[in-house]
């Protein structure tokens, strides 16, 4: 059986924290700004945790990493 590789895209998308949870960045960040509030500009900038409902299937394609 071949081994199982890692998806790349999430690798790049997903960080471990300290404790063991996921940490993602926010979408609608690169473009079109002036259809946005100040405060979804400043509190997308921050970094969020993956939902719990979430955390198994990105755990998965994680795996190999």
């Amino acid at each position: 059986m071949p081994k199982q590789k890692t998806h790349r895209a999430s690798v790049k998308r997903f960080k471990r924290t300290a404790s063991g949870e996921l940490k993602r960045s926010h979408s609608e960040r690169s473009h079109r700004f002036h259809g946005k509030t100040k405060k979804q500009r400043r509190q997308h900038k921050q970094a969020t945790l993956v939902h719990s409902t979430d955390m198994k299937r990105i755990k998965q394609m994680l795996e190999a990493y």
